[in-house]
Formats: C-alpha cells, sequence, structure tokens
C-alpha cells in the first residue's frame, strides 16, 4: 500500500488497489455556505438555517446541511480521483456518521478498492473508490462508494481544451515589447 500525495488527475493506469489518496485541500464551513446550500437547494429544514430552532435540538447549534458536506468531500477528492474522468457513474453506501457544524474543517481521503477495464470503452477503465471525511479533531464525518470511469494514458491528448490563440503562441519576444 501507498500513500500518494495529490496532484491534478490520475489516468486508469495509475490507480493501484490498496493504495490511499489522501486530498490536499481542507475546507472550513462558514455559516454563509451552509445557508446558501440549504437555501439554493431549497431545504426547508430550520436546523441548517435557524440559529435559535436549531439551539434546542439535541445538537444544540446549527448542523451543516449534509448535502453540502458530501458535495465538499466528492469535490475534494475530484483532482486525485475524478480529474481524468469521462464520468461518474455510481456513489453507493452514504454513511453520515458525525454530525458537521458551522466552523468546522473537513479533510477528505480515498483509497481504491478495485479497478478492471471498461468491456464497452477501450480508451477508460472502471475504478472504485471508498472516501472518507474527517473533521479536524480527526472524527470521520461521512463516507461513500464510488465508481469512476477514468481515461487511460493512451486518450490522453484526445481532450485538449485550452484554446489555441489567435495571434500565435505565447513568446518572451511578445512580452518585452
Amino acid at each position: 500500500m501507498a500513500v500518494h500525495e495529490s496532484r491534478l488527475g490520475r489516468f486508469y493506469e495509475e490507480f493501484t488497489v490498496g493504495d490511499v489518496y489522501r486530498h490536499p485541500l481542507g475546507r472550513t464551513i462558514s455559516e454563509a455556505d451552509n445557508t446558501w446550500f440549504t437555501l439554493l437547494t431549497m431545504n426547508t429544514h430550520p436546523a441548517h438555517f435557524d440559529a435559535h430552532y436549531a439551539g434546542k435540538t439535541p445538537f444544540g447549534r446549527i448542523l451543516v446541511n449534509s448535502g453540502l458536506t458530501i458535495a465538499m468531500l466528492l469535490g475534494q477528492s475530484v483532482s486525485d480521483i475524478s480529474q481524468r474522468a469521462v464520468a461518474n457513474l455510481a456513489m453507493t453506501n452514504i454513511r453520515l456518521t458525525h454530525p458537521v457544524f458551522v466552523g468546522d474543517t473537513l479533510y477528505g481521503e480515498s483509497i481504491c478498492t478495485a479497478k478492471r477495464e471498461s468491456k464497452s470503452k477501450p480508451y477508460a477503465g472502471l475504478v472504485e473508490v471508498h472516501t472518507r471525511g474527517l473533521n479536524a479533531d480527526g472524527d470521520v464525518c461521512l463516507s461513500f462508494d464510488r465508481t469512476v470511469l477514468v481515461f487511460k494514458q493512451s486518450a490522453a491528448g484526445d481532450i485538449d481544451s485550452f484554446p489555441a490563440a489567435k495571434p500565435g503562441p505565447l513568446t518572451l519576444a511578445e512580452v518585452r515589447a
């Protein structure tokens, strides 16, 4: 087993079953993050945006919307797991195991649990990971399993989205002129 530092994307061949990928960016959840996400998604439960109500719950304070914590952890894992993905295929076994509160910082890590070449898409393979989110105290707050269809390295040049500059490539002569 190896523990990998983050980098921007991996191809199918670069995943090894049993390897752990620690996602590089922790994220502190603000009250604005939680309130905006809750209201944008039309979640009307006051435990996420009404401090008076939330203070009377068993938690005693505002709970971060679980949809936000899931989305944030998924986003944190992109640079390591799905930056070079064709598509996310499944997200299962979501577990919310510890409350997340405004001001908590969420960190994520994933372990590759399985991989196989795609039978229908020769340019890609399926990678399965288990991802968990930790707060700054090390409590596991949530986890999920995900299956991602990831490009093979041989397909790396197939998608180049950087536009060609109309005046041509950038040069030192142009900058110094």
